[in-house]
């Protein structure tokens, strides 16, 4: 006989043998769904074999519950016979969180149980609570305020897809087909993804250097996210370095990144962010990277390096907005964004990194070489400049009419270390001083 896979509610243990390690998972099973069932007597892969019960063995499952699991649960332990082999099942249930077993804590991630810190399944657990009440509760905004232009593109585009059906859709079907109206108002969840209030906040801003220092570009932009999604690629696209190639007869215009992978990041940060009135999404575009910062702690326990190399589950923050954005085709599928992010970056021999914190998740696109800005989106490469000299560089390219005062105040240097710095790029002829120090500009050599 045989029960099945091992589930996130389900577990199997071979004997009785394995007691401590069946604390783990009641306890990470807990935490995660407040329910479960595990038995003793059957094979990881669900086969039943049986074993050995009697009042002591029953006696000593439920006197190991009692010491190691905190706060105390009263599971149902009873003996059972399955085709024949003799098991003992134990039910259990509870909602008093979080849960320790022999003073850790820990997690299940399908059929596994990690070990997590106090402030991990702290955050676990608000990410929770947000997931289950906040798409769903009406917002500030009512069911009139909607961008009806960004609607009607979406289930346009859903349909070219092949992820909708043709009909004769309006407005109103749409918001109410996909819960995104209670009432009259839209919910949060409707009024982030097609609110004309302006519910989301995009800053963009181009850096001199890799420091968030010294900016020759600083944007902020207000809308909804269906809008913020090409605002923010067309923004990355126009400031990050392209090159022709010649492919058989035609030029082909080739980005440093690939756009797939930007494509695939700026809709993922949109699905799993977390959002509310503080927050913001972020890019910055540095000499040396591209970063794409979304509010709210990465949204699953598993790491990004799991989901690259295992066929894994998505787990999902947001599900109506991962839902909209799926049927978009902006998320080409649930659970498969970091392994595609890997094979394009890969393919084009693009480094990638990430890091992670308690107020969000960044992604970094790492630039194949240091480059300097221009305002009309040409590229010089400067190896030999160091920071101070690139972002200098980089002003005068923006305004060759900085003083040496205006120039130190933006890079927050000193009067003293412009003006060597100054020197410097004139020595390396690429820049020339024209007329006096007064009425005069810098005059940038190509």
């Amino acid at each position: 006989m045989n029960l099945g896979k091992e589930t996130e509610t389900l577990e199997f243990k071979k004997t009785t043998g394995e007691l401590k390690e069946a604390m783990i998972s009641i306890s990470s099973i807990l935490n995660k769904h407040g329910v479960g069932a595990l038995y003793f007597g059957v094979k990881p892969n669900g086969d039943v074999t049986g074993q050995d019960v009697s009042e002591s063995s029953l006696r000593d499952v439920s006197r190991l519950v009692y010491e190691s699991i905190r706060p105390q649960i009263y599971p149902v332990i009873r003996e059972e016979i399955l085709d024949g082999c003799h098991v003992i099942k134990v039910e259990f249930n509870g909602a008093d969180f979080p849960y320790s077993a022999m003073g850790r804590y820990y997690l299940r991630t399908a059929d596994e149980d990690r070990e997590v810190t106090p402030a991990e399944l702290k955050q676990f657990f608000v990410a929770n609570e947000y997931k289950d009440k906040w798409e769903k509760t009406q917002s500030g905004a009512s069911s009139k305020q909607v961008d009806k232009i960004a609607v009607r593109t979406f289930y346009e585009r859903a349909i070219s897809a092949g992820r909708m059906t043709a009909g004769m859709y309006t407005v109103s079907t749409i918001l109410k087909r996909f819960g995104l109206v209670d009432g009259e108002h839209l919910t949060n969840a409707g009024n982030v993804l097609f609110g004309n209030s302006r519910p989301v906040t995009l800053k963009a801003a181009i850096f001199a250097t890799d420091e968030k220092l010294t900016f020759l570009d600083m944007q902020m932009y207000e809308d909804n996210i269906f809008n913020l999604l090409k605002l923010a690629e067309t923004y990355i696209l126009k400031n990050m370095n392209w090159r022709s190639e010649i492919i058989g007869t035609e030029r082909e215009e080739v980005p440093e990144i690939p756009v797939a992978a930007i494509r695939e990041v700026l809709a993922n940060s949109y699905a799993h962010a977390v959002y509310n009135s503080n927050t913001y999404h972020e890019i910055c575009i540095h000499p040396g990277k591209i970063t794409v910062y979304s509010p709210g702690t990465f949204a699953s326990t598993y790491s990004p390096e799991d989901y690259i190399s295992k066929n894994l589950p998505s787990s999902i923050r947001n599900a109506s907005i991962s839902k909209i954005l799926y049927l978009n085709k902006s998320i080409e599928q649930f659970g498969s964004g970091f392994k595609r992010i890997h094979s394009l970056c890969k393919d084009a021999n693009v480094k990638y990194s990430y890091e992670r914190s308690e107020s969000g998740f960044t992604f970094i696109f790492f630039r194949k070489s240091q480059k300097i800005f221009h305002s009309n989106n040409r590229t010089k490469g400067n190896a030999d400049l160091n920071k101070t000299e690139q972002a200098v560089y980089n002003l005068l390219i923006n305004n060759p009419d900085y003083t040496r005062e205006g120039l130190a105040d933006a890079t927050s240097k000193t009067v003293r270390t412009i003006q060597r710095t100054l020197d410097s790029l004139r020595k390396k002829d690429l820049i020339e001083r024209i007329g006096s120090d007064k009425s005069g500009y810098w005059k940038i050599k190509t």
